[in-house]
Formats: C-alpha cells, sequence, structure tokens
C-alpha cells in the first residue's frame, strides 16, 4: 500500500470513527489522481463547477478516468452518457465532450453508465457501476440504492468509500455504437418564424418549436 493509499485509508477511519461507525479495510483500487488531477484537486474542481461535492459527480470522474484509459492514444472519441443526471458533468469536466460541442450525447436511460468511442469507427468502452461489486461498499449502495434519505447519508464517508473502492466497484464493456448515433447532423437552413419572428431551423416545420406549443414558458 503506497504511502497515499495509507493516508486515505487513516483519514477514512478518522472520520468512521467520529461518526461512530467501525472501520473495515475492504478490497479496493484507491484513487491516488481523477484525470491529470488528485482525488483532492478534483473534488475542489467538482464543488466549483457543480456547487456542491456531488457524490455522482465524484463517481462520475472514477468511471471517465477508467473509460480514458481504456481509450488508445490518438484515437479522437466521443462520449454516450445514459443519465442527465451528475454524470454529464464529468464527462465535460475531465474530456473536451461537452452538450455544446456535439462530442458528448445524453441518452437519458436512467442508468448510471458512459461510453467513451472512436468517433468514427464507433468503437469504444461502456463503463457501469457493477451492482456485484458494490455489495460490500454500504454506503456506495445506501446512496445508489436510495436507500437512506439523503439527509440520513454520511456524505464525509460516501466520498471516502468512493476514493477507496476506485474502479473496484466498475465494470466495462466493449461495445460498438449504432451508425444513427454516429451522424452529424447539422441545423441546416435558418429562417424567421412567421409567428415570433424569431430565427430557426427551418427543418422544424412551417413554425419554430416553440410556436408549436414546445416552449415552456408562460408569456407576460
Amino acid at each position: 500500500m503506497s504511502a497515499t493509499q495509507k493516508s486515505a485509508v487513516s483519514v477514512w477511519a478518522r472520520r468512521s470513527a467520529a461518526h461512530g461507525h467501525p472501520f473495515r479495510i475492504v478490497a479496493g483500487n484507491f484513487m491516488d489522481t481523477i484525470g491529470r488531477y488528485s482525488f483532492q484537486e478534483y473534488l475542489k474542481m467538482v464543488e466549483a463547477f457543480h456547487g456542491s461535492q456531488a457524490p455522482g459527480l465524484v463517481l462520475g470522474g472514477i468511471m471517465v478516468d477508467y473509460a480514458l484509459s481504456e481509450i488508445p492514444a490518438g484515437v479522437l472519441f466521443d462520449a454516450i452518457c445514459e443519465t442527465s443526471a451528475c454524470l454529464p458533468d464529468a464527462i465535460q469536466l475531465l474530456t473536451p465532450c461537452t452538450t455544446g460541442n456535439g462530442w458528448l450525447k445524453v441518452i437519458d436511460l436512467g442508468l448510471f453508465a458512459l461510453s467513451l468511442y472512436d468517433k468514427y469507427q464507433g468503437e469504444g468502452v461502456r463503463i457501469f457501476v457493477d451492482p456485484e461489486k458494490i455489495k460490500e461498499w454500504v454506503e456506495i449502495s445506501n446512496w445508489l440504492y436510495k436507500l437512506k434519505p439523503k439527509k440520513e447519508q454520511d456524505k464525509d464517508r460516501l466520498l471516502a468509500q468512493m476514493e477507496q473502492a476506485g474502479r473496484a466497484i466498475l465494470s466495462k464493456r466493449l461495445i460498438g455504437v449504432k451508425p444513427q448515433h454516429l451522424a452529424r447532423v447539422g441545423k441546416g437552413a435558418i429562417s424567421n418564424c412567421p409567428e415570433c419572428g424569431e430565427p430557426y431551423p427551418k427543418r422544424d416545420g412551417a413554425l419554430c418549436l416553440a410556436c408549436q406549443g414546445r416552449s415552456p414558458y408562460i408569456v407576460k
């Protein structure tokens, strides 16, 4: 066990003792770094970007780090995220893939999983939380399966378990992305909406989507 790992165990032990929890080391894969950042540096980035040290974004960083290690050097990749909660932010923090540049697609299947893949060939890797591997990690299980209300969860212990577990609670699968998800779709021709007068993609029809009834707003 490295000095960094021993330090992490010590911190986790102190936190557990302070909260009245018995301390037991479970086999894990300590996260000394996430991407090019130390674990603590990444926590600070998460808080600055997201507003808090969100556990989903912390676990997401570990997942992205794992996926990046499986992508061959020099391969230009895109990303698919299978949930809209927290995980997309981890991808945008640690990779060039964002929703804005179109390299990140959020396909909300309700699954805490992500994929990185060759943007031209579609070959890549999918990383997900393995239900068999997570069983021994009590706080992570409580959080993921919502076995405790959020206010009753021990966030310090949860983050410490994520740091200790690292990739040990994750699994990977090699994947190929379906051709329809590889296609680049531009906006096409732009016109002014006859109803509201704003520029919109003509492919959306005779009126912009807002004027077709899809606006989330009540106009005042």
